[in-house]
């Protein structure tokens, strides 16, 4: 093959490009571990900083209704743009504000410094998925999404332990400046390998670009999958939301225990990413969604089975059942992302923020909904209906708007 060929190839039919995959990886996982590293120290921070535990709690609540809305803008920003300077310009917030928080005296003063973090920590998240759609046909892009997804699972595993550790032996300031220190370095990483996807066909004025947004908006097939991939993880966060009260308080087992089942259950959408990422371009996008929703509905009806005839099983009658559902989400999300920034590629990244303000708004509105359902229950069964529920939702969407 010669040069010129090589360099006719399209995207789809080129290698793996693992430098800039790993690079999109570590990007993606900075929103998610900035989250969760600072869970272990929020005890201490109530009474180092003088505060309460509702105050203290808007580090997280803040920072994940940041993480979300912030996404809504640099998607748009990153289309007008371009990716690189949106990326670098987001990761050297994340960068100051780690640095920031640090020199901080007051809670008030740590809050502001954790919402200023989340907006520099979405910019990995939401346009890691406009650059691979930029870079791959969809059906590729849905493999690419699914490999790079998974620093969103292992990133929350790992984080919380190493905060646990910095704020043990040095103080709460060490997380902020692991934090600090984990940004600069894929700063440093993106300043010499990431290049610049945005394609030249994009519209760069202003008006030319609101009208591919409207369109993008008025576009049934692109709710449809945003829809299908917020819903396909709203049963995780169903079961987020209401499985430590089944576990802890209605079967009396321990948080350590629940800890150890819920890792377990993460290996169910890890396995599901994986399987996207070998069977999506094989398949479609479609295709994998109608499966990923076949095993997300199978799970939740056999986890409502369960907990009706076998109420004294212990933990394994949510838990196995959630290895299902989270194998298909695993399947489902990457294909629905894909297929929501594939229906205008123009508007990659204004479809990629909606796509993740989708997914975490639904997300928190089910965490919130379960733990009021399960308030005053005596078994798990509000949490199993409520997981019947969205998966039916999930198929009924894909077939009203996608499919149609």
């Amino acid at each position: 093959m010669d040069a010129r060929t090589s360099a006719a190839q399209t995207p789809s039919k080129q290698a793996t490009p693992w430098r800039l995959l790993a690079l999109l990886m570590a990007m993606t996982a900075i929103g998610p571990a900035t989250l969760n590293i600072l869970v272990p120290a929020l005890p201490g921070l109530v009474t180092r900083l003088a505060s309460d535990t509702g105050t203290v709690q808007l580090m997280l609540s803040l920072y994940l209704l940041s993480l979300a809305t912030a996404q809504l803008l640099l998607g748009p920003l990153s289309d007008r743009f371009g990716r690189r300077p949106v990326v670098l310009a987001g990761l050297a917030l994340s960068v100051v504000a780690s640095l920031a928080a640090i020199a901080a005296s007051s809670i008030g003063a740590l809050i502001g410094a954790r919402v200023v973090q989340a907006i520099g920590a979405s910019t990995g998240i939401v346009i890691g998925r406009a650059i691979i759609r930029d870079l791959y046909e969809r059906d590729r892009a849905a493999a690419m999404i699914g490999l790079v997804t998974t620093a969103m699972v292992i990133a929350p595993m790992v984080a919380p332990m190493i905060g646990g550790i910095l704020d043990t032996a040095f103080g709460w300031e060490a997380i902020f400046l692991f934090l600090a220190v984990f940004s600069g370095v894929v700063l440093l990483w993106a300043v010499f390998v990431l290049p610049e996807t945005r394609p030249t066909r994009v519209a760069q004025s202003p008006g030319m670009l609101i009208q591919e947004w409207r369109a993008l908006l008025g576009s049934a097939k692109f709710h449809g999958y945003v829809l299908c991939g917020a819903l396909g993880s709203a049963s995780f966060f169903t079961f987020l939301g209401g499985g430590p009260y089944v576990v802890v308080t209605l079967m009396g087992r321990s948080s350590a225990e629940f800890g150890v089942w819920f890792a377990v259950t993460s290996l169910g959408y890890m396995s599901g990413n994986f399987t996207a990422s070998r069977l999506s371009q094989r398949f479609g996008v479609d295709a994998m969604i109608v499966i990923g929703i076949v095993f997300q509905l199978i799970g939740a009806g056999l986890t409502a089975l369960l907990v009706a005839t076998m109420p004294e099983a212990g933990p394994a009658i949510i838990f196995l059942p959630q290895l299902v559902i989270s194998f298909g989400n695993g399947l489902l999300l990457p294909n629905a992302i894909a297929g929501a920034i594939s229906v205008r590629p123009q508007a990659a990244g204004a479809a990629a923020g909606m796509t993740g303000f989708a997914q975490m708004a639904i997300g928190a509105a089910s965490t919130q909904a379960v733990s009021i359902a399960l308030a005053g229950s005596s078994s798990a069964m509000p949490m199993a209906w409520m997981m019947v529920i969205v998966a039916v939702a999930t198929g009924v969407t894909y077939g009203a708007l996608v499919r149609r």
